[in-house]
């Protein structure tokens, strides 16, 4: 199999190095894997990312890299699939940094997939380990919180190329932060795609110690998430859709208890978190902050669907 690693990237040029260096150095023990590529999809990065990948080429000779304005991963992801070569498509994020065997992995689990299956209609996720270690971000252990029960998530996914055309590829309406993946993810499964799970295969999500100065940031990406969670209710009007954007009461009631209404917020918590974090429990403050951030896309999502009826009763 000929493997094309596709990755969007915006504005993370230091982390998006160690990305790249990882893919360089893949292990491949067997003929499961003719070759490999890696192509980079620049969506209109500030940073300099094309400047500094120029200058240094040399040092990634599996890269062909590409750009776009700036119209989000969706767009990004699907022109990174119209120019890759490869019959298998890896989707990984730029600030994911993956071990040597990576690719072996997925190729392993590929191929005893088709056996068992005895078809090509499924595709593999891996592992997906968060950490705030830039330096040795694969030195993080697994953690619970690193559990996820998503169905088809970006993040560190194989697939057959066919079955991404068949489906349509991603739908560049989400434009904003979140559900583009998981949309897709529905799309693949109205086709009878499986799920297989490849925890060998294993990807270090870096992303900087929580801090206060973040909270904006976050809060407009729940915002954000929010309203791309009413497009996606949109396209699937499903009970299982509205469990997965918190489109519900009981979401409502849940974190408007723990929020106490709002009351527990980016204010009225930042003495603790502030403590916290000075106690080196970043992530800890983090867990505490999304009471708040939760609140903050429940009323997202609900303010998204009340506009979108008054748009339509217009």
């Amino acid at each position: 199999m000929f493997i094309s690693v596709v990755i969007p990237t915006y504005n993370r040029q230091p982390i998006l190095e160690k990305c790249l260096k990882a893919l360089e150095k893949q292990q491949l023990n067997d003929d499961k894997i003719s070759d490999y590529e890696v192509v980079l999809v620049d969506d209109g990065s500030t940073d300099g990312t094309l400047e500094w990948l120029k200058e240094n080429k040399q040092d990634f000779p599996h890269v062909r890299s590409f750009s776009q304005d700036h119209n989000g991963p969706s767009a990004a992801r699907n022109l990174g699939v119209n120019k890759a070569k490869g019959d298998i498509i890896i989707f990984i994020d730029s600030d994911l940094v993956v071990t040597e065997t990576f690719l072996q992995y997925h190729a392993n689990a590929l191929v005893k997939g088709e056996k068992k299956l005895g078809s090509d209609r499924f595709f593999t996720y891996g592992a997906v380990i968060n950490t705030c270690n830039f330096e040795q971000p694969t030195s993080e252990p697994y953690k619970i919180t690193d559990f996820s029960a998503a169905y088809f998530a970006t993040g560190n996914v194989a697939i057959p190329r066919k079955w991404l055309e068949k489906a349509g590829l991603f739908d560049t309406r989400f434009q904003l932060y979140g559900w583009e993946d998981l949309e897709l993810g529905v799309r693949l499964k109205q086709l009878g795609l499986t799920l297989i799970k490849c925890p060998e295969a294993v990807g270090y999500h870096w992303h900087p110690p929580f801090s206060l100065a973040q909270i904006p940031n976050l809060i407009d990406k729940e915002i954000q998430r929010g309203r791309m969670g009413v497009l996606f209710y949109q396209k699937h009007p499903t009970f299982e859709v509205r469990l997965m954007i918190q489109m519900t009461l009981f979401h409502r009631i849940l974190w408007g208890i723990l929020s106490l209404g709002g009351t527990l917020n980016e204010r009225t918590l930042a003495p603790i978190l502030q403590w916290l974090i000075n106690q080196g429990k970043p992530q800890l403050a983090l867990e505490i902050a999304r009471i708040f951030l939760n609140w903050y896309n429940v009323k997202g999502v609900y303010s998204a669907y009340q506009e979108r009826k008054e748009a339509l009763n217009n």
